[in-house]
């Protein structure tokens, strides 16, 4: 996968918990919003900074796996 846009799954599965993700959200506003950290749940995501993100799965626009740095 290596950094790819995942094409055939439209959300992460139980296979990309633990892995680093980029999200690309539907922002409910309009435009999207980006979510980028550790998979820690199928719809939470753990910034950087700490903070875990929920977010609905249904709203993923995009999504790939990241390399780790």
């Amino acid at each position: 996968m290596g950094g790819d846009f995942i094409m055939g799954n439209p959300t992460p599965s139980q296979n990309e918990i633990g892995k680093r993700v980029s999200i690309r959200l539907h922002d409910p506003e309009g435009g999207f919003r980006d979510l980028l950290g550790t998979l820690e749940e199928i719809d939470a995501v753990r910034k950087k900074d700490g903070s875990l993100k929920n977010f609905d799965p249904a709203a993923i626009a995009l999504w790939k796996v990241v390399p780790e740095r």
